[in-house]
């Protein structure tokens, strides 16, 4: 992980960032005791999102930070050969078939969703600034992708594209050229060629706050999107927030209020708690159905003797 940050920081010379709604999702106060103190439109959004978390962060074949299979709603399918010429630009992806919360040991199981999910940067060299950022070569090779992938199966299963920083900018010019597709995005960076509006309602954005390409938003026009800002590890420096698993893992821990699937997560893989919420006695998740006995206290700064050394 520390290569990749290094390789994002001189990223930041060329990526700009997607605008932001003001930080309400983390609520310390009107939603203090709601479960985990987190609102009710931030659970709902969560729940829908965190399999499209998953697969990004599933996208970094062979990185420590992805997550150990079997996953309850998602199953990995082998993806067409990427060609080399492609594969040197840096540009990566995986496929996963998205299954209904608790048909997890179904054998007579149905997906209900198709995702490909897009790699975002990696460290090798400088191959993804060069051909993702400055001459943006990825984005064509991640449309031919898409509609060859899509081209091989015959059915009317939707599609849904994913991807984390390079890769959510992927998945946008995706759903700008085709608008049956949603498109989910974390702590992404949006250059793109579309219009900015077009199947803009498709979209749907997750940034942890004061990340570090977000400090750039004001310097471009992001693609229209529903856009989430979080404030999972405020005292985490910017670029440790960039980290599509500590987004992850907020998200699948939020949404395991109210989602059994996205609570065998959290139990499997020894999710922790956001440094944020409610200060517990034990930082074991609660579990579904779980209301706040008192409102929530909320740790979102060093302790005073902390900060000060």
């Amino acid at each position: 992980m520390t290569l990749r940050r290094v390789a994002l920081a001189i990223c930041l010379l060329a990526v700009s960032a997607c605008a932001t709604f003001p930080d309400i999702s983390q609520s310390r106060s009107p939603c203090r005791t709601e479960p985990g103190g987190w609102c009710g439109f931030m659970r709902a959004a969560a729940v829908q999102a965190y399999p499209f978390a998953v697969a990004s962060t599933q996208a970094y074949v062979g990185d420590d930070d992805i997550y150990a299979y079997p996953l309850p709603t998602l199953e990995r399918l082998e993806r067409l050969p990427i060609a080399e010429e492609d594969r040197e630009r840096g540009f990566g992806y995986q496929i996963f078939e998205q299954f209904e919360t608790g048909s997890e040991g179904d054998p007579a199981r149905k997906p209900v969703a198709r995702i490909l999910a897009f790699r975002g940067t990696d460290f090798d060299g400088f191959t993804d600034i060069f051909y993702g950022t400055l001459r943006r070569d990825q984005i064509d090779i991640a449309v031919s992708t898409f509609e060859a992938e899509m081209a091989r199966f015959d059915d009317d299963l939707p599609w849904i594209v994913a991807g984390h920083s390079l890769g959510g900018a992927l998945a946008t010019e995706v759903s700008i050229r085709y608008p049956e597709v949603k498109a989910y995005m974390f702590n992404t960076s949006p250059f793109y060629r579309g219009e900015a509006m077009t199947n803009d309602v498709q979209r749907t954005v997750f940034n942890e706050r004061g990340e570090v390409l977000r400090r750039f938003a004001r310097f471009d026009d992001a693609p229209a999107a529903d856009v989430y800002t979080l404030n999972c590890g405020p005292r985490n420096g910017q670029f440790t927030k960039h980290s599509i698993r500590l987004l992850s893992d907020c998200l699948v821990w939020i949404a395991a209020y109210s989602n059994s699937d996205a609570l065998k997560i959290v139990r499997a893989q020894g999710i922790r708690k956001p440094m944020v919420e409610c200060q517990r006695d034990n930082d074991d998740h609660p579990g579904t159905g779980w209301q706040e006995v008192e409102p929530c206290v909320h740790s979102g700064r060093k302790p005073k003797d902390e900060a000060d050394n």
